[in-house]
């Protein structure tokens, strides 16, 4: 388990090598003006406003966020993105409950699934962009803080693929082990929760997994579109300022990244926690 963490860690920080070194290969010989690929214009452009240097990044992480202060702009992205995770993971919990709950529901009545199911998926296809300004008028209406409606449209994108991943789970248990159940006489609740549920892990992980980058997704979507001040309020805000200072623009998304690594990493820790006592052939 050490070794395969480390392996990965490694790979992690290849990974970031390589794309550190194709950002320098295409500042050095991509278009300037930037150009087209089969007659769309795509290709961004090469100079430095546009692209600054990577070292040029991380040397403005220590820079002051506003001339004339103390205050290091890594400092500040910090303080954003903590603003950030604490809404993205009330998001994500709330996003998983719904989401289990919902796929429970669909499991247990069949009618339930084929009536409901469809507009789970269609859920998804509403633009964020377009859904948030709603939802913080509506949480206006009704005198609530701004965190708990950005929260909630975390929330939105954080439910679907952790029910569709349960629902997938909750399917795949095995005839036989079912037919046994019944032969203790099980109820329908003891039947879910010591065999359809153990036996859905290893499918509601994955899902939560997507959930939890979905939620940070949600949440910076929304405070770029509501004006709440997290990352993706700075990520804005910096955005002002990307023709005199493009390097700052970069420390954002450096936090927004980090943001959902983050998010990742506690999927991961519970994957750990929840999967360490499971068989290697059940966890597949």
């Amino acid at each position: 388990m050490i070794r395969r963490g480390l392996r990965r860690a490694a790979l992690f920080i290849v990974a970031l090598a390589l794309v550190a070194v194709t950002w320098e290969l295409y500042v050095a010989f991509g278009p300037e003006d930037g150009g087209e690929v089969l007659g769309m214009r795509i290709l961004p452009r090469a100079s430095e406003r546009a692209m600054p240097h990577t070292w040029e990044m991380g040397q403005r992480l220590f820079d002051p966020e506003v001339r004339g202060q103390d205050r290091p702009i890594w400092l500040a992205v910090t303080g954003y993105a903590w603003y950030t995770f604490r809404m993205a993971l009330v998001g994500f919990l709330l996003g998983c409950t719904f989401g289990i709950a919902l796929a429970v529901l669909m499991s247990r009545f069949r009618v339930v699934e084929r009536g409901l199911l469809p507009y789970v998926v269609a859920s998804q296809t509403v633009p964020l962009i377009a859904l948030a300004p709603q939802v913080a008028a509506l949480g206006g209406n009704w005198d609530l803080p701004k965190w708990t409606w950005v929260a909630a449209l975390g929330a939105f994108l954080a439910f679907f693929p952790v029910s569709v991943a349960t629902l997938k789970g909750l399917s795949s248990t095995s005839a036989a082990s079912l037919e046994l159940m019944d032969s203790y006489a099980a109820s329908w609740w003891t039947t879910l929760t010591k065999l359809r549920f153990p036996a859905a892990m290893p499918y509601i992980i994955p899902g939560m997994k997507l959930g939890a980058t979905a939620a940070v997704i949600g949440v910076i979507v929304s405070e770029v579109s509501t004006g709440v001040r997290g990352v993706g309020f700075a990520s804005l805000t910096y955005a002002q300022k990307a023709t005199s200072d493009p390097a700052q623009v970069y420390t954002a998304v450096f936090g927004a990244a980090l943001l959902g690594l983050a998010m990742f990493g506690l999927v991961v820790g519970f994957e750990l926690l929840v999967m360490r006592n499971r068989p290697a052939e059940g966890s597949s």
